[in-house]
């Protein structure tokens, strides 16, 4: 299932009003139990006793054979606990032999909620353990999303119980993020470029940039993220990494190498609950419009060529930003003629609901792309969030912060 769709779709199950943190749990165990597409047969929560200094069974959900309620883990029989603050994840061969009586060979184990510390070691205060055919890192991708959701769902409910909104504070964060935030529209060399951002709240968690590479005028980086969540926690994450990202650029570091460590220093600052899509891409004077790019989660940005008159993606080439430290990124191209348009956005556009809770999805985005190559990247820009906004007549909290940033390449195509 791919990353974004499922943090979105594990984030609207746990968005609802719950009366307590078991319940959320529960709530989460079973949707995932639940969704096909996600190849999980049975899980288990287990919840961290820290004065015993073991795990005991707290939740189970599927079609699997049940384990006793109450059976304990010992830290100090699973030392390869030890990791999973660093890997959020871990796969392993179980050696309980109850356990392994019950059908259970190879096991999964990820961190939620925060962590404790017990001797020498921290360990996260509840452990999910799924039963899948296919326990690999494509498993461990998946389940670092869940983790890392659910986590920052139970700090919001803990949080709700005894915080208020500080609004003056809210008000100067609101004028920070947009002095960072890049004039709309840029032009560089013969491309043509226009960006805007709407936050759902007073502040947002979606930024772009424009950024010029090293001291010369021959590259230019553009950078699109979404940070998790709304508020004040999302706009403080996207301001680090927007500043991370221009910083980077006065090195001239290449683009997977910049996002592995970008991946790594956004998992060692935030909290466990943070994470962030980010799509970075590079135009430059080249001839041919060459246009490299790393996609680290982010919605598929949207290519339309003028002389195929049709569209393609440019999908994922790494993991989001955050839960999987050490997480590798590829980089891949693509070549940008004259009249071509590159649409890059974030899910408050594609997902942004009607009164009947009907997604505004890529489909009708592509049209109204597709009925307008012509235009300038501003003109199509405001007509596309005219579009969504007339769309999206439910006032609904499932409505995210929506980002466009649109470039056109201009001019004659090189031979």
């Amino acid at each position: 299932m791919e990353q974004r769709r499922l943090l979105k779709t594990i984030e609207n199950v746990l968005s609802k009003d719950f009366e307590s943190e078991n319940e959320i749990l529960e709530q989460a165990l079973i949707e995932i139990v639940a969704r096909e597409n996600i190849h999980i047969s049975g899980g288990r929560i287990w919840k961290l006793n820290v004065k015993e200094r073991r795990y005991e069974l707290f939740l189970q959900a599927g079609k699997v054979q049940r384990i006793k309620k109450g059976f304990i883990l010992p830290v100090a029989e699973y030392p390869i606990f030890k990791l999973i603050p660093q890997k959020r994840t871990i796969l392993a061969n179980e050696t309980n032999e109850v356990l392994k009586k019950k059908g259970i060979f190879r096991y999964s184990a990820s961190g939620v909620g925060e962590k404790h510390k017990i001797k020498d070691a921290y360990y996260y205060e509840y452990l999910l353990a799924v039963n899948s055919e296919h326990i690999d890192d494509a498993l461990r991708y998946t389940l670092n999303i869940i983790a890392t959701v659910l986590t920052a769902r139970l700090k919001e409910f803990r949080s709700e119980k005894s915080t208020h909104h500080l609004i003056k504070d809210v008000d100067k964060a609101k004028q920070l993020q947009r002095s960072i935030l890049p004039a709309h529209e840029y032009s560089f060399h013969n491309y043509e470029l226009f960006g805007i951002t709407i936050p759902a709240e007073k502040l947002g968690g979606d930024f772009f940039d424009y950024v010029k590479i090293g001291n010369d005028e021959e590259r230019l980086g553009i950078v699109v993220g979404d940070a998790a969540s709304k508020g004040i926690a999302a706009a403080a994450e996207a301001m680090y990494i927007s500043g991370a990202v221009r910083m980077a650029s006065k090195f001239q570091i290449k683009i997977s190498p910049f996002m592995y460590r970008l991946n790594n220093l956004v998992n060692q600052i935030f909290s466990d609950d943070r994470f962030c899509t980010l799509f970075y891409g590079e135009i430059s004077n080249d001839k041919h419009g060459l246009f490299l790019y790393a996609n680290a989660g982010h919605n598929p940005p949207i290519f339309y060529s003028k002389k195929k008159r049709k569209v393609s993606f440019l999908y994922p080439t790494g993991p989001i930003l955050g839960p999987a430290p050490n997480s590798k990124y590829e980089t891949d191209s693509i070549n940008l003629c004259a009249g071509d348009l590159l649409v890059i956005y974030s899910d408050g556009i594609v997902e942004a609901a009607n009164d009947k809770f009907k997604f505004y999805d890529e489909k009708r985005l592509i049209k109204i792309i597709s009925r307008n190559t012509e235009k300038t990247p501003k003109e199509l820009a405001y007509l596309i969030i005219d579009d969504v906004v007339k769309f999206s007549t439910a006032q609904s909290r499932y409505q995210d912060d929506k980002t466009l940033v649109i470039i056109k390449r201009n001019g004659k195509n090189e031979s």
